[in-house]
């Protein structure tokens, strides 16, 4: 039979054992060194980008090598995603064609963009100066810079791309 007693003395049990229990101890608490690796942002200005150059003449040899397989001779996109051309097709009335040249607002958002996850296969593993040939590549693809232009740290953050202007601006109030 159950007692007031006895029912009080069972809640008392199954409340205080899970209180008693210790917590889980996984990993260690991450430390400066730990987010180093990944703490590789670049920003439109060019705050992130690392020391390197590289020239679209050099970057040809990093593309065919490691980006071709994918992206297509001179970035045509067969099998996957054009890199190259539609230039001026965002206007209203056509067919748009999203590519690096067409649609991306800013440089540093490419280098940023392959540091990051290419090649497919093998994400952030170019080096730096791939990064600024492979990046000054495409970007002589698309007609935008020379293929004798250096880029380098100073140098991409000005590189002014033909839709830098096509995106509103979006004030982040976190209120």
């Amino acid at each position: 039979m159950f007692t007031l007693k006895r029912i009080a003395a069972c809640a008392v049990v199954f409340v205080a054992i899970p209180g008693l229990a210790q917590t889980p101890r996984f990993g260690r608490p991450i430390t400066s060194a730990d987010i180093a690796p990944w703490d590789i942002t670049v920003l439109p200005d060019g705050t992130g980008l690392p020391a390197g150059r590289g020239t679209a003449l050099q970057g040809e040899a990093v593309y065919v090598a490691k980006c071709q397989s994918c992206h297509g001779e001179k970035g045509s996109g067969n099998p996957n995603e054009a890199l190259v051309g539609g230039i001026g097709s965002l206007a209203a009335g056509q067919t748009p064609v999203r590519t690096v040249g067409s649609y991306w607002p800013y440089a540093t958002t490419l280098f940023d963009y392959v540091r990051r996850a290419m090649p497919f296969q093998a994400p952030k593993s170019l080096t730096p100066d791939e990064l600024y040939a492979v990046s000054a590549y495409i970007l002589n693809l698309n007609g935008i810079i020379g293929s004798a232009d250096v880029l380098d740290r100073e140098s991409l953050p000005r590189v002014k791309m033909p839709n830098r202007d096509g995106f509103v601006p979006f004030p982040r109030n976190p209120k």
